[in-house]
């Protein structure tokens, strides 16, 4: 058995932090059953030259650049939820998705949007783009606006990802906003939810912000808050006997550090709910003897626990990456446009 196919048979969903159509052909091979995509993905397929034929055809029809990076998003996720099509059948809408990320600039310092119109925009984008589709995940951030606006897209059948999450903080009121909207549809049977919690990114914040966690305890709070969440969403969703899973998403799972081996992170959460790794982690995986088991629920010591608990300020946390991830956020959104005006000199 294969490194992937072993984490796959844990009991970890394999999903893509992609949809190269490349990648998702190579990666439905390790067993990949879903995808995500946002403007980075869709910015370096574009730099490949292989949807220029695309691209010229919608210059050519007098689209402004705005509407080129939509439609050849919409494009290209829809042809990543072909691909997963056959997956979301037969797991009767519980697998086999591929999330659409909502415009990032609605997040964008410089707009000064409030939070009352941001959830207005994400809403009506919501129910734009998810018309129509079967496997189509909205992706949505837990910032101020994107919780705001949770409960109504959910109540109107909307599948959700609420992405960005770093505490459990942000998790509460995502959860608790779906959950408010899903009592409000007429059934709950096709009510699929899952919540995207950033894992590497807090231990390159504890590295700067904490430098005086034990060398025990550093580089494993990512994991750790992770799993805890993961924890008390299992424990939620359980008491409600619902015919889909409400998961989490174990996402940024890729290494920061070049000392770390390409599996920290994977190995870390596997056994249950959704990893979505990126390709080259997948690939760097593959290419090992790795064999791996159960892990989401083990954790570290109770001396490193509370160690963590005692030196980790969550809220300076949530404050410091949700600032640098509102960034992270719409800055690529900028750049994808930029390259779509250059594509068209």
């Amino acid at each position: 058995m294969s490194a992937l196919k072993s984490l796959v048979a844990t009991g970890t969903k394999l999903w893509l932090d992609s949809i190269d159509p490349d990648e998702i052909k190579r990666n439905l091979g390790f067993g990949a059953t879903g995808a995500t995509s946002n403007p980075i993905i869709i910015a370096d397929l574009i730099q490949t030259g292989r949807f220029d034929s695309q691209l010229k055809t919608l210059i050519a029809e007098g689209k402004d650049d705005e509407t080129i990076a939509w439609t050849l998003t919409d494009s290209l996720v829809k042809s990543a939820q072909e691909s997963f099509l056959g997956v979301w059948e037969k797991t009767k809408c519980d697998d086999g998705w591929v999330s659409f990320e909502l415009d990032p600039l609605l997040e964008d310092p410089t707009r000064n949007l409030t939070v009352a119109e941001q959830a207005r925009q994400y809403i009506a984008l919501a129910k734009k783009w998810a018309a129509g589709h079967k496997n189509r995940m909205i992706k949505i951030p837990a910032t101020e606006g994107g919780l705001a606006a949770i409960e109504e897209i959910v109540a109107a059948g909307i599948t959700v990802n609420v992405t960005l999450i770093f505490t459990k903080r942000q998790y509460y009121a995502a959860r608790d906003a779906a959950w408010k909207g899903a009592q409000r549809r007429p059934a709950l049977d096709q009510f699929k939810s899952v919540y995207s919690i950033f894992v590497s990114r807090v231990d390159v914040y504890t590295e700067k912000h904490v430098p005086t966690l034990s060398p025990e305890a550093q580089g494993l709070v990512g994991i750790v808050n992770a799993k805890q969440i993961w924890q008390e969403n299992t424990e939620f969703w359980a008491a409600k006997n619902l015919p889909l899973k409400q998961e989490m998403i174990f996402a940024s799972t890729g290494t920061k550090k070049p000392s770390d081996p390409a599996w920290k992170y994977v190995e870390a959460f596997a056994g249950s709910d959704i990893e979505t790794n990126p390709p080259k982690t997948n690939s760097d995986i593959e290419k090992t003897d790795k064999t791996f088991t159960r892990q989401v629920d083990k954790l570290p010591s109770e001396s490193v626990l509370k160690e963590i608990a005692e030196k980790v300020n969550y809220e300076h946390l949530e404050e410091t990456l949700m600032k640098e991830g509102i960034q992270k956020f719409a800055d690529p959104q900028k750049a994808l446009l930029a390259l779509i005006a250059k594509q068209r000199g």
